[in-house]
């Protein structure tokens, strides 16, 4: 097959899945919810709704090729850093800092990922700005929980830009016998970390009893870790075909970045909850802001692309 037909097999098979789930939240609403509301079932095809709206975006974006693959990820990055700072406490003397993250950090390091200049977007926001922002917050000399302040916003910027940077910088990579196909590593990270944390909910809700982290996301249980990360893990095996990688790799890599997905839900509910909110935003129906629906991916994508650059990668 060639890279164009493997692209739209794989959006064909996605878009079969989401017919059949829609029509399954469409009968549960019919049977079980049509005299009272159920907030399971609402949430259910809400969460439906949403994931069609994604998946439409993401296609597009693959439709104009890197350029709308860069662009979608550099907005997304935009609106996560947004809702970062939204609920992180700042100052008067952070503005020039946050107005030089907003505007000059995050369109150049995607600038950087569009030339593919691995050599500096790898350390432009670990290292220069970890620099510059905190000259930029010192010069304007507020001094009150400077350090805190000029942190969080840095966190800020390793989470929503730097990291997520690393899910287009991945049509970057040459890798010998895989030209013109790199749009569908993005697809299967994406695929196999987002059906992960899908799988893990529904194992959970299924039989799942043991909670593993209740103080962070009393639903994350044991039960609906194992099971929905080796349901992942056999997914990721099973989608071999739209990588570079055999049928054995693809499943201890999708079994790399599950993993790292799960420990990206931890940390960031860990942030939600020092913070006393929820959701980190409202963006996305059913699913809350950007961030609550790229926090796994976060973390996945660094370790997937440096993966594959280090063992498969000229």
């Amino acid at each position: 097959m060639t890279p164009t037909q493997q692209t739209i097999a794989l959006f064909l098979g996605v878009a079969a899945v989401l017919t059949v789930a829609s029509v399954v939240g469409f009968v549960l609403e019919r049977r079980f919810a049509a005299e009272a509301p159920s907030a399971t079932i609402d949430n259910l095809n809400s969460r439906i709704r949403a994931w069609w709206g994604m998946v439409t975006l993401i296609g597009v974006a693959f439709a104009f090729g890197k350029g709308g693959v860069i662009v979608l990820f550099a907005l997304a990055s935009l609106a996560a850093f947004r809702e970062f700072i939204t609920l992180t406490p700042t100052r008067r003397g952070d503005h020039l800092a946050l107005a030089v993250a907003f505007f000059v950090v995050v369109p150049l390091q995607y600038y950087l990922v569009w030339v593919d200049w691995y050599g500096l977007y790898s350390v432009f926001i670990p290292v220069y700005v970890f620099l510059l922002l905190a000259t930029l917050a010192a010069l304007r000399q507020d001094t009150k929980d400077f350090m805190g302040r000029v942190a969080e916003t840095q966190w800020g910027l390793m989470i929503s830009v730097f990291a997520l940077s690393h899910v287009p910088a991945l049509l970057g990579l040459q890798i010998p016998g895989y030209e013109g196909r790199n749009l569908l590593l993005i697809a299967f990270l994406v695929l196999v970390v987002q059906s992960s944390d899908v799988l893990q909910y529904v194992w959970g809700k299924l039989a799942g009893w043991r909670q593993i982290a209740p103080a962070l996301s009393p639903s994350k249980t044991v039960e609906g870790f194992l099971g929905g990360v080796a349901s992942a893990t056999a997914l990721g095996a099973l989608l071999w075909w739209i990588t570079p990688f055999s049928p054995l790799q693809a499943g201890a890599i999708a079994l790399e970045i599950t993993l790292m997905g799960f420990f990206g839900g931890l940390v960031m509910s860990a942030i939600k909850r020092d913070r006393g909110v929820k959701d980190w935003g409202w963006m996305i129906e059913g699913h809350g802001g950007v961030l609550d629906r790229l926090d796994s991916v976060i973390f996945a994508a660094p370790v997937f692309f440096h993966t594959i650059r280090y063992f498969w990668s000229l």
